[in-house]
């Protein structure tokens, strides 16, 4: 597809998709993300795959995945199909998490892969206060598997979203 006739939704997901990319993005705007080994395995405009590895950096003293690493691994799943729909907008969108809840079921080990398949929601969210002006929020849910296809955590974060209309 031409460079073009690519919506800057396209466009954002492209840049997600390139490794080096992601890995330059996440050192400059979230290190503690780029420490934890935080990988885009997918996304799309309905599914976004993030993983995270059991390592040092990331482990708490019960020899898993310390919640709080677990937390940036489901929030970014949710926030990158959020970014696709605010990159380069117009009008721009803020985004920011206002709630968040979470239901572990299963000791995290090993590399674990956090899912949102909330894009068509968000998106619909997005369009709505691009053509009102007024805030929107959304739930965004993220499930989390351990390499054995176990279900380990499940994530609810609630995103504003609001335009910055011009006056």
């Amino acid at each position: 597809m031409p460079a073009t006739t690519l919506t800057s939704a396209d466009q954002f997901r492209q840049l997600a998709a390139s490794p080096t990319k992601l890995r330059l993005f996440m050192l400059s705007k979230l290190p503690m993300a780029y420490m934890a080994g935080l990988r885009v395995d997918s996304i799309s405009e309905e599914r976004a795959t993030v993983t995270i590895p059991y390592k040092y950096l990331n482990k708490n003293p019960f020899n898993s995945i310390y919640f709080a690493s677990l937390s940036m691994a489901a929030e970014l799943s949710t926030g990158l199909l959020c970014m696709a729909q605010t990159y380069k907008s117009d009008p721009a969108v803020s985004m920011l998490v206002v709630h968040m809840e979470a239901d572990f079921t299963k000791k995290a080990v090993g590399k674990i892969t956090f899912s949102c398949e909330d894009g068509p929601t968000i998106k619909a969210a997005a369009d709505q206060t691009k053509l009102t002006g007024e805030g929107v929020t959304v739930v965004a849910t993220s499930t989390g598997i351990d390499e054995a296809g176990d279900k380990v955590a499940v994530f609810r974060f609630t995103w504003s979203l609001k335009a910055k209309l011009r006056k």
